[in-house]
């Protein structure tokens, strides 16, 4: 199996934008393609994560793009794994260049759902999950990830305040991301007074919908020396996984089965373990998710979590940097773009160009993706060094 290389990325800022679906992807591809240093006629193929381009009456984005591109024979396939559909993306592009069957690929996540009303976006969003028994009755995913944070503080005595710093911290670190769609300082009182969206959740900890699109190439080791691409970085490990999608047939609320399964595939395969991993960009929808993810990917025992935020170890400068981007809090969740704006931070990082929110001296780094509430789930490992 051949190993794989990230030379090259694009992205665009995350918020309310004035851009079509198509305006977007297209914008991310050209920079990701220029950053890569590569002729666009370079790209033998390209998978596209998208989940909501029909409510533009538009379907069939891989050839849209790879059209605007000036590339309209190369293949493109489209990926919907829900919120997941980025790392899904990846994952394939990544498998078919180790696999030997391209050199050279394009990943673009795109997603546009501002111009949706706050009510048919939500109703959207819960297509995601089990409609018949969830969605269809009322269950939006604020109230899923509420139960879950419901029992998580039942079980562990995770509080609303400890929530509540995830939040501060993201906030605090999509301050110094210009891209992130959220720029707004906050502290624990603002989190604990915002409006109820789904208790014990409130309005600043749910992630914001967002427009925006994201990309990279991907290539193999031998196209990105016979390019001369010295700025890149490596694929360790990629891990996927499912689980059950409606709360109700779940044994235990406070963890996801997915992730679990993902992050050992991920790191069997990169052959590293949890102490080697620098800092993480993980899925933080709201702010239990990134509790619940940081204990199932074994980074803390379970109920620790919560208290290491509360102690800043996952704050930029502690322990363990955690979404230094802003994550999905302030970063912005563009559904389709997420997990390949995940790798944009951190290819960033690891190219030690990401500026102010530098986590300094990363060599390793890992990427966690859910779709819904986990029914779907991708955990990739990257490095700045090849693997053995």
């Amino acid at each position: 199996m051949r190993k794989v290389c990230v030379i090259g990325v694009g992205q665009t800022r995350f918020g309310r934008l004035p851009y079509t679906t198509r305006d977007l992807a297209l914008m991310a591809a050209r920079e990701a393609v220029e950053d890569a240093g590569i002729d666009v006629r370079e790209i033998q193929g390209c998978f596209v994560s998208n989940a909501f381009s029909w409510t533009e009456r538009q379907g069939h984005l891989g050839p849209l793009i790879m059209s605007g591109l000036g590339i309209a024979t190369a293949p493109a396939t489209v990926v919907e794994s829900a919120c997941a559909s980025g790392s899904s993306a990846i994952r394939e592009a990544y498998v078919n260049i180790m696999a030997g069957m391209y050199d050279v690929m394009l990943v673009v996540g795109v997603e546009r759902v501002q111009h949706l009303d706050t009510i048919r976006a939500t109703t959207y969003f819960t297509y995601g999950g089990d409609y018949l028994f969830e969605g269809g009755v009322g269950a939006s995913f604020p109230g899923l990830y509420a139960a879950i944070a419901r029992a998580h503080m039942a079980k562990y005595g995770t509080t609303e305040e400890q929530m509540a710093l995830v939040a501060v911290k993201n906030h605090d670190n999509g301050l110094l991301n210009p891209k992130a769609h959220i720029h707004k300082k906050i502290t624990v009182e603002d989190v604990l007074k915002s409006p109820v969206v789904a208790h014990p959740l409130k309005l600043y900890d749910c992630c914001p919908f967002s427009d925006g699109a994201a990309a990279a190439v991907l290539c193999s080791e031998e196209y990105a020396r016979r390019m001369g691409a010295e700025r890149r970085i490596y694929i360790r490990g990629s891990g996927r996984a499912g689980g059950p999608l409606a709360l109700h047939d779940r044994e235990d609320l406070t963890s996801l089965i997915g992730t679990r399964l993902a992050a050992e595939e991920a790191f069997r395969r990169a052959g590293l373990d949890r102490k080697s991993i620098d800092f993480a960009e993980v899925h933080d929808a709201f702010t239990i998710a990134e509790i619940v993810a940081l204990e199932d990917l074994g980074f803390y025992e379970k109920g620790e979590a919560a208290r290491a935020v509360e102690n800043g170890e996952t704050r930029l400068g502690g322990r363990f940097p955690v979404n230094p981007s802003g994550g999905l809090k302030s970063k912005g969740h563009p559904v389709g773009a997420t997990g390949v704006g995940q790798l944009v931070e951190i290819f960033d990082q690891l190219t030690e160009r990401a500026g102010p929110r530098q986590v300094h001296g990363a060599r390793v780094a890992l990427a966690h993706n859910v779709g819904a509430t986990g029914g779907s789930v991708v955990v990739t490992i990257y490095s700045r060094d090849p693997p053995a």
